[in-house]
């Protein structure tokens, strides 16, 4: 089944006449049931790509100025009538691979295209609401993939069916790798960094890994694997890459490489210095014994040196009294003889 297109505002309105009315079907649950509830879903058939089997969102394609048109089912297998409300959103993908309202109080997306045939509903038991709805693409409207979702509140929980817009026209597939960190952990290391999808269609990435060594090369290699989320245009996420077994005392350089289809490629890389504190405090004590053994061994030299200057000082004071001591008695010796041959007492013998 092709996509159902209407273009300018006589067929918005025919669409609009025509899925004025909230159909509801017979009873889609046979004999009694529990109240369990609601459920929201794309209606069978409809959309650009219908599926027997159900289809776990809304697909829709056409040009700038076209109109597109599905049906959003809401089901009620309890045993009381239910009423919801329903409203056009503008949506993103989570990081989990999931997709979230954005929620800004303004759409200004898909969530601004999507007219309902009825805001508020009231479904009966064991029934099935069939509430049509038309997306007018704008005639400026960018080509690529525009997210967006159908969103049905009602007995205080709420619940969102992704529509997945394709505007035709020109696709620029482009990935960027940004924000690259590494930080230790208990059991190794986490590598942080963002991916940003900077084309107009939605991505499913796949990273690979790599980490050079200092001291012995290549010391991590992981090949290319596909990532759980679809970016979509303009999103930005925040992913994390464990690695346990991270060395524990190197300088390393990590590259992160992402691709997707398209030729989308993006790269970044990040520093990181292994250096555990135990290691530091061990260097540290380490060098703080040796600076200890070494200034006891230099004051001890300086000791022994001082005291071997001292000994010589005192040894060379000793042989400079004796000396003296010489001179002076042969001086006093002399002056002896002298006197007595003053006197004369040396002459009358």
């Amino acid at each position: 089944m092709t996509s159902r297109t209407r273009r300018g505002a006589v067929g918005l309105a025919a669409a609009l006449a025509a899925a004025a009315a909230v159909l509801v079907s017979a009873p889609a649950y046979g004999g009694p049931a529990a109240d369990a509830g609601w459920s929201a879903a794309p209606a069978p058939g409809g959309g650009s790509r219908p599926s027997a089997g159900g289809r776990a969102y809304f697909y829709l394609e056409g040009r700038p100025g076209s109109v597109l048109e599905d049906t959003v089912a809401v089901a009620n297998p309890g045993d009381r009538p239910r009423t919801v409300e329903l409203r056009g959103a503008d949506a993103y993908n989570t990081h989990a691979g999931a997709f979230a309202v954005r929620e800004t109080g303004r759409s200004t997306g898909v969530g601004a295209w999507v007219a309902l045939a009825s805001t508020k509903v009231k479904v009966p038991p064991r029934t099935r609401a069939e509430v049509p709805f038309t997306v007018t693409v704008p005639p400026d409207a960018v080509p690529g993939d525009h997210p967006g979702a159908v969103v049905v509140t009602g007995g205080g929980r709420e619940s969102g069916v992704r529509i997945h817009l394709r505007v035709t026209g020109p696709t620029l597939s482009a990935l960027s790798v940004e924000d690259v960190s590494v930080a230790a952990t208990g059991s190794g290391a986490e590598i942080h960094y963002a991916l940003v999808n900077r084309g107009n269609a939605a991505l499913s990435p796949r990273i690979a890994v790599r980490a050079d060594g200092l001291f012995g090369g290549e010391v991590l290699q992981r090949g290319a694997r596909a990532l759980p989320v679809e970016l979509l245009p303009g999103q930005r996420v925040r992913l994390t890459e464990k690695w346990p077994g991270a060395p524990w005392l190197d300088s390393v350089r990590v590259t992160l490489t992402a691709t997707a289809a398209g030729g989308a490629h993006g790269s970044a890389t990040a520093s990181y210095t292994a250096f555990p504190w135990a290691a530091a405090g061990f260097l540290l004590l380490g060098g703080g014994l040796a600076a200890a053994a070494a200034g006891g061994t230099y004051v001890r030299r300086r000791r022994r040196r001082a005291s071997r200057a001292s000994g010589a000082e005192q040894a060379g004071a000793g042989a400079r009294d004796g000396d003296g001591a010489g001179a002076d008695d042969g001086g006093h010796e002399a002056g002896c003889e002298r006197t007595l041959a003053d006197t004369g007492s040396g002459a009358a013998r």
